[in-house]
């Protein structure tokens, strides 16, 4: 598989990608999630391409070789930030529609750009994550309670210290729990993990965690996209959700029960056995159930 790695600039970051598959195939845009980088689609891709689809697969902010263009930019890892950034990213490759593939925060990405410009995103699909669950204030089941455990450790200054002074102990550590049945390489997560460098990966990392709960202050750039995205509006693109069935991340019920937020054409698959990263432990099943949705989506 040849990959062309490129940069391209957005408003607020400089961007690295790697454009893949027929350049002249429809555009799918593949967003990662945390703790990972642009190489989890490495085994979805090659399937993807066979049938003609161009692959565009950015790092988001704070990863790999993507960076912020101005020093004074504040380092948010707001999910409206990342949703804008999906925007912004296409509009910087003129793409005037595509599709959005997206994984953890990138599912979160996914969504926020599809509910923000259904006229943009032709289909969205979505991994490990529900649309709806973003609510602070939302009730939660115990057992995913438990499950967020990382996100208040990261609310402390222990967890913090962490996240900046052993980030890939923490990361390793993370994957060991995530994918119970699968276990990722030695050598695959120093090429992930290397991704983690970035100089302002802690504080995206942090502040994104810390955020969510109200535990720190929002970028006023955003406020305008917070005030419409506070009430999980509809999606009305058709949206695909795929959600490991041993998931100990996000438990596959935190996706169950959506459908009341999707306008168009809605359907979520449950993959026995996988955790929480299926394009990495069932690549086959994942490029399989995209294709089979694009296909009758038209």
């Amino acid at each position: 598989m040849t990959r062309t790695a490129l940069s391209v600039d957005t408003p607020l970051l400089r961007v690295a990608y790697e454009d893949s598959g027929p350049g002249d195939g429809p555009p799918l845009v593949l967003l990662h999630g945390w703790p990972d980088h642009l190489r989890t689609w490495d085994r979805v891709l090659p399937v993807l391409h066979e049938v003609g689809f161009r692959t565009l697969v950015p790092n988001l902010r704070g990863f790999g070789g993507t960076a912020f263009r101005d020093s004074g930019t504040m380092r948010s890892g707001q999910l409206a930030a990342l949703g804008q950034d999906v925007l912004d990213f296409a509009d910087a490759l003129g793409l005037d529609r595509f599709v959005v593939v997206g994984h953890d925060w990138g599912a979160r990405a996914a969504y926020i750009a599809s509910a923000l410009a259904p006229e943009r995103v032709s289909n969205c699909i979505a991994m490990s994550v529900g649309w709806g669950t973003n609510a602070p204030d939302q009730p939660l089941e115990l057992t995913q309670v438990q499950n967020y455990w990382y996100h208040w450790y990261m609310a402390l200054d222990r967890g913090a210290d962490l996240v900046r002074g052993d980030r890939r102990g923490f990361t390793r550590h993370i994957w060991s729990i995530w994918t119970p049945d699968w276990e990722l390489s030695n050598e695959e997560f120093e090429e992930t993990a290397a991704a983690f460098d970035n100089p302002d990966w802690a504080e995206v990392v942090l502040h994104s965690y810390r955020v969510r709960w109200g535990l720190a202050p929002r970028d006023p750039r955003y406020e305008d996209l917070e005030a419409r995205l506070a009430a999980s509006p509809e999606i009305a693109v058709p949206t695909l959700v795929l959600h490991g069935g041993s998931d100990p991340c996000n438990a596959p019920s935190t996706s169950a029960g959506k459908e009341r937020f999707f306008r168009d054409r809605y359907e979520r698959a449950v993959l026995p056995g996988i955790g929480h990263f299926p394009q990495r432990e069932a690549p086959n099943a994942v490029a399989e159930a995209i294709l089979r949705f694009l296909a009758a989506a038209g």
